[in-house]
């Protein structure tokens, strides 16, 4: 169904999905080459443009892990609307304090009580090489309207829309 889809719109499909999801599990992979995942707050009122930034401490194991091997994923899940996304890109570590002080929200005291002057304050910022998304019907009607007539007609469940773009 995303063969309709031109590139432009794959990226705003990616970009509507993401924008209502504020957790992104961030994957990077440890020194012992098993993956590792961890939850990461996206900022929501960041505009999704091919990047994603995530506030973090320097000095922590996430970092150490996506500078090590700067391959990483983030995966977005909103389950109640069927809407899914994976990214992959490689992965940054900002100090830059203007791009700080352009992301910073006021509730992120929670995590850095210093603010934008917190010592080991800096940005993670991926650059997304290629996603992917899913995004089915959100209704359970919808849903189950859909496996009936799958299950009626023979036919494979048609889920909704899925397509792969690349950055």
């Amino acid at each position: 169904m995303s063969d309709t889809l031109t590139h432009d719109e794959k990226i705003q499909k990616v970009r509507e999905i993401i924008k209502d999801i504020d957790f992104g599990m961030l994957t990077t992979v440890a020194a012992d080459g098993s993956l590792h995942s961890r939850p990461m707050s996206t900022n929501k009122n960041v505009d999704f443009d091919g990047d994603l930034w995530f506030f973090t401490k320097a000095s922590t194991l996430k970092v150490d892990e996506a500078l090590a091997h700067h391959q990483v994923n983030v995966s977005f899940t909103q389950p109640k609307d069927q809407r899914y996304v994976s990214v992959a890109g490689t992965a940054e570590l900002v100090r830059d304090k203007e791009k700080i002080k352009e992301l910073w929200e006021p509730e992120l005291k929670a995590w850095f009580p210093d603010g934008v002057d917190e010592p080991d304050l800096a940005l993670l910022k991926i650059n997304v090489e290629s996603a992917e998304f899913w995004e089915g019907p959100s209704s359970f009607v919808a849903f189950a309207a859909g496996m009936v007539k799958a299950l009626a007609t023979g036919k494979s469940y048609d889920g909704g829309q899925n397509g792969r773009v690349e950055f």
